[in-house]
This record gives C-alpha cells, structure tokens and sequence, in this order.
C-alpha cells in the first residue's frame, strides 16, 4: 500500500507537467549542470524575508547559516536580513566576508579558545553557552586587550511545544540555566565585557502558531525578569526562532500573521522596550527550507519480490534528512515528484526511491504514488533548501559532491 508525502511548497504546488524551477525546467538544469544537483531560488527566500518584515515590522531578523551556507545563497540573503548568526569559526569567516561583525553572533556550546579570540578581535557578540566559556571569552579579551562582546545564552525554564527539537525546560549543554543567568551578567558587566543581551532559544521546528505565541510571551518575561534580577538592561534580546516548515503529510504552515501580531503586541508593552531593548528573532529553515530542491537522476529500475525500486544517483549523502536519518524518529516522506511529470498523472505506480549507496538506511521516498518513471529520467526532491548539503555524509563511501547552483535573475 502506498503511503503519502509531504505538501509541496507552494511555489511548486500548482504546477503540471514541467518542474519549473526559477523560470527554468528542472530537466534543463539536470543537462548544464549534472546531477545530483541542488537548485536554491533566492525569489522564494525573498517572498519568505518580506512575510517575516510585514509580521513583524519592530523585530530584528538574523539568519542561522547552519541551515545552508551556500556562498551564493549567503550573499543573497546578508543585505535583506539584520544580522547573522553563526556556529562555528569557518561560518564566522563567511559571515565576515558578507556583513559587519557588529551584526554577526556567534553561539554553540563548544567553541575552542581560538574561536572565542576570532570573534573577539573580529568585534562579533559571542553568546556564551556556560560561565566557564564566559570566563575563558574574558580571559582572552584581557590578553587581547579588547573588552568582548557578550551576550548569555539561556537555557530556558520551559520548552516550545510541539516542536521537532526541544531547546529548554530541560538539562541541555546548550546556554547557562535561567536560575544562573543572571549571576553571570552581573560577573560580565563587573569584568567591564560589553554585555550585548540574551539569547533565549526554546525549540526548533515547530508548526504549532499557538505553542509559538506562548512561548514567545514566556521568552519576553523570562528576560524582564532576568534584566530586574541583573539589575542591567540587555541591549538585545534575540527570542530564538522556532518556525517549521510543513514536511510531511498533514503538516501545515504556521500562521506568521498571527504570531507576529501577537509579539508586536507584548512588545510594545515591555518594560525592557520603554527601556531601550531591541528585539531579534533568528529563523534559518523557515526561511531557505522551500527554496531549494534536489534533483537526482534514475539510473536503474529493479523490481524485488513484488516491489519496484527507482534507484537514483544520489542519496543521504546528499540528503540525510529526507532519508528519515537526521533526527525522526518515525521515517516519513519529504515531497517528491518526477521532474516531468508534474500533477495528476493516470499512469501512477507505486515506487520506493533508494539512492546509490551500500546501506538500506539509503532511501529517499518509501511505498509512494508517482507517475511511471524510467533510467534517465530526473527525481525531484522538494525542502531541500535547509540542512541538506552540509548536514549530510558526503565523504561516505566517496561518492562525488552534488553541485549547488542559485537561480540567477536575467
């Protein structure tokens, strides 16, 4: 029996025949560039950066390039967004090369000694995930010389519900535990560091507007009363982000309208606002997730015991995600769709479509409904914006890299 898959982006969702990919069919670029090819239109991003502007016109936005730091796409995307935030020294040195360090943040709960000394001579606000981290940013900014730019990472009193990675409420080697957060700004602001505000991130992934709402207002207070019991005010709180992307099958998308209405609200009210505060919120996925597709070519059609198999030339190396392998727990299908085929089709079949590597852990769609599809005919695997390329096991069995390529306006 066949089982569903996710909805299409909704720049995609009402196409037939052609998958037409920024002006452009997804077989042409198949035949410039090769495959397995990735495929990012930036005019998707935009539409997604301009949602985000008119929910919440008195809020910051950052962009997490974890989600996908293609050169192209980063180069894009750095004028329309207010910030950057980055996880790691290399992403530190690709945000340098596209923004002001004033504008970039650097978090993770592992950052060696020379990161901390990179972001600190580079000028960049260093979110510190523990006192000892913050004792060792110190440190260095006295052998430097240089006061570092600091702002404490939270690990909240409360999660985001429904979210697919729960952030707070819990133990968690991300941010220092809400009950010490505010020891440690005092600790900061004494040593003389520029102490740049909190970090308060609660979950990731969630579709639930209702649960982000709450959380938002419960993000807001947490830092209220974080500032009262500092007896400092943050010059920024970043409220984390949070906003999924519908995926899988009955997913839907979150109401942003509703969830920017209702922070414009309690902002406006806040204390730490009349006080001078600015807000930001980070989102990554919410933002690229729908841009990109992957496009993987059929080089073999098998039938095994009742079963037919689209074997193509790409797979979890490329797209870990979509192969059920980075974080679910129940495997589910990602939107797919065969590249010439697109809409209703009388002659569906039900295929699995596996990639090219040694492991049964190697599929990218399981038992679905799609138009018969032969050797040479091109798979397309939608949501692959964010987290695939550089969150998948390219170097497994030595495969070759994909190719990523952004649309490019006439």
């Amino acid at each position: 029996m066949s089982k569903p898959f996710g909805p299409l982006p909704p720049e995609f969702a009402f196409q037939t025949g052609e998958l037409i990919i920024g002006g452009r069919a997804a077989t042409a670029w198949v035949a410039e560039h090769g495959s397995p090819l990735f495929v990012y239109d930036p005019a998707i991003v935009e539409a997604r950066i301009a949602a985000f502007r008119s929910a919440f016109p008195t809020i910051d936005l950052h962009y997490a390039i974890k989600a996908n730091p293609h050169a192209a796409l980063l180069q894009t995307i750095a004028p329309l967004v207010d910030g950057l935030d980055v996880a790691s020294s290399g992403e530190l040195g690709k945000a340098l090369a596209v923004k002001p360090a004033g504008s970039i943040s650097f978090a993770g709960p592992g950052k060696r000694d020379t990161e901390l000394k990179a972001a600190i001579v580079a000028r960049a606000t260093l979110n510190v995930e523990s006192e000892g981290e913050a004792t060792r940013a110190l440190a260095i900014g006295d052998q430097l010389g240089i006061a570092p730019r600091l702002a404490v990472r939270v690990n909240p009193d409360m999660e985001l519900k429904g979210s697919g990675m729960k952030m707070g409420g819990r133990p968690s080697p991300f941010g220092v535990d809400a009950e010490r957060a505010a020891g440690l700004v005092k600790d900061i602001v004494k040593r003389g560091a520029d102490w740049r505000g909190f970090h308060i991130f609660a979950g990731s992934q969630a579709l639930d507007s209702r649960a982000l709402i709450e959380t938002q207002s419960a993000t807001l207070a947490l830092a209220e009363r974080l500032s009262g019991e500092a007896g400092h005010v943050p010059a920024v709180v970043n409220l984390g982000g949070g906003f999924g992307i519908p995926y899988f099958h009955g997913d839907t998308p979150v109401d942003v309208a509703a969830i920017g209405a209702a922070l414009t609200e309690n902002v406006a009210i806040s204390s730490l606002t009349k006080a001078g505060t600015a807000y930001a919120i980070e989102l990554g996925r919410w933002l690229v997730g729908e841009s990109g597709v992957y496009l993987t070519r059929v080089v073999d059609r098998k039938q095994s015991r009742g079963e037919t198999f689209l074997i193509v030339d790409g797979g979890l190396h490329h797209q870990l995600a979509a192969s059920g392998n980075f974080g679910t727990v129940v495997r589910r299908n990602y939107p797919v769709a065969v590249a010439h085929q697109m809409g209703d089709v009388p002659d569906a079949e039900d295929v699995s479509v596996v990639g090219c590597l040694c492991t049964p852990l190697d599929r990218l769609a399981d038992r679905v409904l799609l138009p018969a599809a032969n050797v040479g005919d091109v798979i397309a695997i939608f949501l692959a914006g964010a987290y695939g390329a550089t969150a998948s096991p390219s170097a497994f069995l030595g495969h070759p890299a994909p190719v990523e390529v952004l649309v490019q306006r006439s």
